[in-house]
């Protein structure tokens, strides 16, 4: 008998103010990596209105002298409020009615250096009476990495879908020839509707995005129809059945951190698997590759990846588990829904032969001591299948996964 539902996900603009904070948080965490690779920053991000409030932790070591803490403060070693500046002139509030203005924004700037309490726990054979020589987890906490064989980019259809509409809606923005009356914050959701496990057909699609006052319902209903939507989702999956629901109040004028407050890391379903994979809880923006919420969830959508990528199965969801300052994980489990061509310890087995998950082995596996991380602040940390940078979307460990479970 054939089982068929109807699931959603979301995904947000860049100017959505809690992807402006992210895209803060990043921002000021690849100025320090810039500097020095072995940077470690924990960088928080608060918007509301004209105002901008950043707040954390942040050791660069190039910089720092073990005793004095720091031989310069913070804002005299990045600028600060310039990189505030160029993040939010880059997602494009610069507008003449912006209350959110790159030029006008207000910042307070709380960004101090890390306790050497929590860096003891991550430096190798630093601190006094530690048992092994090699970088621990930065804090404890599950992880979470899904990948299904829904899309190319093997990752579930509703929330790449999703993505795809608020990635049009920024290019075509940014582009300034079609549509000027469009504005940063924008949110899209799209429903598919599954048979027996498979996506067969968009149920809705919804779209809210700014835009100036001078522009009618209308226009901006038509617009996003014709010149987002059918561009952008496959023409097989939208049927004369589709709802759209563009700006369904009416009217999005007020929007970003004039309209709403944004802070980093709200948007944590919306950066991983739109809900179809589960979520350690752990946010990634603003934290450098020692912190495992950030550097383990992409190695959990490496080995899920690449699992799907290797035939052994057509959905794939590991989990493990840290203790802060330890080097191995305390527990690994793997979930493939029934869709396995072996059995799920046959194919954990292969997985903990091929990968190492100790979090300086998954820093150097995925070479993640790089200036990388505004590349995935937005439309999702994953599926970006197509830039380099994103090492842990490659799918170069499968054939050695089926080697392994032969």
């Amino acid at each position: 008998m054939s089982r068929s539902y109807i699931f959603s996900s979301e995904s947000v603009g860049e100017g959505h103010p809690d992807k402006v904070a992210d895209t803060i948080s990043d921002a000021i965490l690849d100025a320090c990596l810039a500097i020095d690779l072995k940077s470690r920053v924990a960088c928080e991000t608060f918007v509301k209105s004209n105002v901008v409030v950043v707040g954390g932790e942040i050791t660069i070591p190039k910089l720092q002298n073990k005793k004095l803490g720091t031989t310069k403060p913070i804002d005299e070693v990045i600028n600060v409020g310039q990189i505030i500046r160029n993040a939010v002139r880059g997602i494009g509030y610069t507008n003449a009615d912006d209350v959110f203005h790159a030029d006008q924004i207000f910042i307070n700037n709380y960004l101090t250096i890390q306790s050497p309490d929590i860096a003891q726990g991550v430096d190798a054979a630093e601190a006094e009476g530690k048992k092994h020589g090699e970088q621990g987890a930065g804090d404890q906490g599950i992880m979470f990495g899904y990948a299904c064989d829904e899309t190319p980019e093997l990752m579930p259809a509703p929330i790449m879908f999703a993505h795809r509409l608020g990635r049009e809606l920024t290019r075509i923005r940014k582009a300034g020839k079609l549509a000027k009356w469009l504005r940063p914050d924008a949110k899209s959701q799209v429903s598919v509707e599954y048979v027996d496990g498979k996506p067969t057909r968009i149920v809705n699609v919804v779209i809210s995005t700014q835009h100036s006052a001078d522009v009618s319902h209308a226009e901006i209903e038509k617009f996003c129809i014709e010149q987002v939507i059918k561009k952008v989702l496959p023409k097989n999956m939208l049927t004369k059945d589709t709802e759209y629901l563009i700006n369904p109040t009416g009217k999005f004028v007020v929007g970003g951190p004039q309209g709403d407050s944004g802070l980093t890391g709200r948007k944590i379903i919306v950066d991983s698997y739109g809900g179809m994979g589960r979520h350690g809880g752990g946010a990634f923006s603003g934290k450098d590759p020692s912190k495992v919420d950030r550097s383990a969830a992409y190695m959990g959508r490496w080995v899920a990846k690449n699992v799907v990528a290797a035939g052994l199965a057509a959905k794939c969801e590991v989990q493990f588990a840290y203790a802060i300052g330890h080097p191995l994980p305390v527990s690994v489990h793997i979930d493939t829904f029934g869709t396995g061509t072996i059995s799920d310890d046959k194919i954990l087995d292969a997985v903990l032969a091929v990968f190492s998950f100790k979090p300086a082995d998954i820093v150097k596996q995925l070479n993640l001591l790089r200036p990388i991380y505004s590349k995935t602040t937005n439309y999702g940390h994953f599926g970006k299948i197509n830039d380099p940078d994103i090492t842990w979307e490659i799918t170069n460990k499968a054939e050695a996964l089926k080697k392994a479970v032969k």
